[in-house]
C-alpha cells in the first residue's frame, strides 16, 4: 500500500458489471462524473482521483439485497478495492466518513454495498489511541495477569443511588475487577449520574481501604451535548472516579474526540447501534473496518459480545471482532481491551479461550452470571474464575466442577458449557 493513499474494500453487489461499478464508484467518491469544468485540468484529476486497485469476483446471487425495479437475472458480487489519495481526504475523520463511507451508498445501479475494511496510512497515527488500553487497564484494576472479571449494574432493576451502592458493596466483596453502568443508564430521573456518583464512589474507596483492591467503576457519562459530557466527566474524576461507559453512536465521532482530549478517564466502549451498520449481509459495514475509527478517536476498552452471546450476532462474528481489535493498527498502544459480554456465566470461557488465540488478555462480563448464581453473587464471581482456571489448564469444565461447587452450580443451571 502506498504510504500516501487510504485503501477501502467494498464488497459490492449489482445486475450490472462489478468492473465498471467500480470505476463509477471511484469517479463519484473523487473526482466527480462532470466533465469540462471550469479550471479542472488532468493533473488535477491525476493527483485527486480514487483509483481501482483490485476486483475480486465473488460467487453470484440470486436475490438482491435491495430490489431493482426491472433487473432480471442473477446479480453479481464482487470485492473491490479503491484507493483514495491521502492529499484529497486528508486525516480529518469526518472527511475520511464522507468522502470513504458515507456517500457510497448512493450510488445507483448498486443492490448492496458493504464497506469490508478500512487501510489507513501512518498519517492517520496523529490520532491519539487510547490513553489505557490493555496495559493501562490491568494497572489500573491491579490484575497482572489472567482475565479481568467484570459485572454490570442494569437499569431493568430500578435500582436508586443508595440500593446500587449496596449491589456495588455485594459486587466488591465478592471479588469482581470492575462493575460497569449498563449502556442505557445514563442520569434517569431515579438515579441522577451525580447521585450515583455520590452513593458509589465511597464504597469503591472504603472497600480499597480495607483490602488494597481498588475495583474499577465505569459510570455512564454519554450526553449528545459535549459540554454535558465533560461536566459528567468532571463529577466522576472530582469523587475520585477512574472509568467511564461512553455509548459511541450516540456521542458520534465529534463527541468522541472532544471527551478523548480532554478525559482523565479510562474510556469503556459500548457499540449500541452498530448492529444497524452491519446486521443486513449486503449493506452497511464489517467490525474491522468500524472498530479502527473508533480506536484511532480513543476507546480504552471496546465490548464485542462473545461466544452463545444473547443477541442475534454468531460466533464467528464475535471471534472476528476479538481478532480485530486484538491487530495493530499502527502498534500494540492502540489495541483496547476487549470485553467479551451478553450472557456470559463461564460456560463459554474454555471455547473462547480457544478461539481466540488462548489469550487472557480480556475482560470477561458477567451480569446475571453473577447475580443470577443460586449460591449468590460471590459464588458467580468464583465460578467464572474457576471457568478461566480450567480453560487455561486446559481442563474441562466437568472435570473443574468435581470439587468446585460453584461452577458446578453453574454448570446444573445454565448448561454444560
Amino acid at each position: 500500500m502506498s504510504r500516501d493513499s487510504i485503501r477501502v474494500t467494498y464488497r459490492i453487489e449489482t445486475a450490472g458489471d462489478p468492473q465498471a461499478m467500480a470505476q463509477k464508484i471511484a469517479s463519484d467518491q473523487s473526482t466527480g462524473t462532470f466533465t469540462e469544468l471550469a479550471g479542472e485540468t488532468a493533473a488535477v484529476k491525476a493527483r485527486c482521483a480514487a483509483r481501482v486497485e483490485a476486483v475480486e469476483p465473488l460467487p453470484d446471487i440470486a436475490t438482491p439485497s435491495i430490489p431493482q425495479p426491472g433487473a432480471t437475472g442473477p446479480v453479481r458480487r464482487a470485492d473491490a478495492v479503491i484507493s483514495y489519495p491521502l492529499e484529497a481526504v486528508g486525516t480529518d475523520i469526518a472527511a475520511l466518513m464522507t468522502i470513504a463511507i458515507g456517500g457510497v451508498y448512493a450510488a445507483r445501479g448498486l443492490s448492496g454495498i458493504r464497506v469490508m475494511d478500512i487501510e489507513l496510512p501512518e498519517a492517520f497515527a496523529c490520532h491519539p489511541g487510547p490513553q489505557f488500553g490493555i496495559a493501562g487497564s490491568r494497572k489500573l484494576m491491579g490484575v497482572a495477569k489472567g482475565p479481568m472479571i467484570a459485572s454490570i449494574i442494569k437499569p431493568s432493576l430500578g435500582l436508586l443511588p443508595q440500593e446500587t451502592a449496596a449491589v456495588v458493596k455485594t459486587l466488591c466483596e465478592a471479588g469482581v475487577d470492575f462493575i460497569k453502568d449498563d449502556e442505557k443508564l445514563m442520569s434517569p430521573g431515579y438515579s441522577p449520574l451525580d447521585s450515583r456518583v455520590a452513593a458509589i464512589m465511597p464504597v469503591i474507596r472504603d472497600h480499597e481501604q480495607k483490602t488494597g483492591k481498588r475495583v474499577m467503576y465505569a459510570f455512564g457519562i454519554s450526553s449528545a451535548d459535549p459540554d454535558v459530557m465533560m461536566r459528567n466527566h468532571d463529577r466522576v474524576v472530582a469523587a475520585g472516579g477512574n472509568a467511564a461507559v461512553v455509548n459511541i453512536n450516540s456521542i458520534g465521532h465529534g463527541g468522541m474526540s472532544f471527551l478523548r482530549k480532554r478525559s482523565a478517564l479510562c474510556l469503556h466502549a459500548h457499540r449500541n447501534g452498530w448492529d444497524i451498520l452491519t446486521r443486513h449481509p449486503g449493506l452497511g459495514m464489517e467490525f474491522r473496518a468500524y472498530q479502527k475509527i473508533w480506536r484511532l478517536l480513543g476507546v480504552d476498552q471496546f465490548q464485542i459480545n462473545g461466544i452463545r452471546a444473547k443477541y442475534w450476532e454468531p460466533d464467528e462474528s464475535f471471534v472476528k471482532s476479538f481478532h480485530d481489535v486484538m491487530t495493530p493498527i499502527f502498534s500494540d498502544a492502540d489495541r483496547p481491551l476487549p470485553v467479551v459480554c451478553s450472557g456470559q456465566w463461564g460456560g463459554q470461557a474454555v471455547e473462547t479461550y480457544e478461539r481466540t488465540g488462548r489469550t487472557l488478555d480480556l475482560m470477561y462480563l458477567g451480569g446475571g452470571g453473577i447475580h443470577g448464581h443460586p449460591m449468590g453473587p460471590a459464588a458467580g464471581v468464583r465460578a467464572i474464575r474457576q471457568a478461566w482456571q480450567a480453560a487455561e489448564a486446559g481442563e474441562s469444565l466437568a472435570a473443574k466442577a468435581r470439587d468446585h461447587p460453584e461452577l458446578a452450580a453453574s454448570l446444573a443451571k445454565w448448561g454444560a458449557g
